[in-house]
């Protein structure tokens, strides 16, 4: 196998595996807009990076982190109702993106790429972020897993229990803003949500507990990735889309299943 079909696979199997718990955390707590709205400001640090010649995936991880804790911030106000905030921010950070890169002087800019991502063109310095995000990632999930699985079923509840909620939804943000950062070459910026949120609700009519949810979940990213790789090769289509149109028949059939047996 060729040398950067090794890479792709490894980085998508990757965050197959990473983003998981997090897509699963995400439909819990109905949040994919938030994670939407996180996911398109990630463009404007493209537009930073290749500005001033900086490492696209830290420029990106910057501005995430920023628009999430902002998103935090504004979530605290009671006067405009939080989905709008979310389509505003969504749809203005993808448009100053959009802009931004195509005021970068001096490079060309394969705005296609960013948008929905090149997984073959991945590098070893992207399996190097990946491999250190997943890290992150793992670690703190498995530190805070009881947390975040309260918050995400019973908010009240869990602050009942001793929770600190605002330490808690804190970290999970940053953590969603670690993983769009990453998966934004490998997807792109605008399918970066659907690879979070489809194996999720894949595996939602397939489980009975929490964890085994995520596990599935896993397990359809890397089917995900390995179909829609060969789905690429096969019609010479991108990556990034036929990752997510095989991710979406597999969500199909399971939601199909689940209507069908009631």
């Amino acid at each position: 196998m060729e040398p950067f079909l090794l890479r792709a696979l490894a980085a998508g199997l990757g965050l197959a595996v990473i983003a998981a718990p997090l897509g699963c955390l995400l439909v819990w707590q109905r949040m994919a807009f938030f994670g939407e709205a996180v996911a398109q400001a990630s463009l404007i640090g493209v537009a930073l990076g290749l500005a001033y010649d900086i490492d696209t995936t830290a420029a990106a991880l910057f501005t995430t982190v920023l628009v999430a804790l902002v998103l935090v911030g504004l979530s605290r106000q009671q006067m405009v109702p939080m989905d709008s905030i979310l389509s505003l921010l969504a749809h203005s950070a993808l448009a100053f993106g959009v802009l931004a890169t195509a005021l970068v002087k001096g490079r060309s800019v394969d705005l296609m790429g960013y948008l929905f991502g090149d997984i073959l063109a991945v590098s070893g310095p992207d399996l190097a972020w990946l491999a250190g995000g997943g890290l992150v990632v793992g670690l703190t999930l498995w530190k805070l897993w009881h947390p975040l699985l309260s918050m995400a079923v019973h908010e009240e509840l869990a602050a009942a229990e001793g929770v600190d909620r605002e330490r808690t939804r804190a970290v999970f943000v940053l953590l969603l803003a670690l993983v769009v950062a990453i998966a934004m070459k490998i997807v792109g910026v605008l399918l970066t949500v659907a690879f979070l949120i489809i194996p999720a609700a894949a595996a939602r009519p397939l489980a009975d507990t929490p964890e085994r949810m995520v596990v599935i979940a896993a397990a359809a990213g890397a089917i995900g990735v390995a179909g829609g790789l060969g789905l690429s090769l096969w019609l010479d289509t991108p990556g990034g889309p036929s990752i997510v149109v095989v991710l979406a028949v597999l969500a199909g059939l399971s939601l199909v299943r689940a209507a069908w047996r009631g």
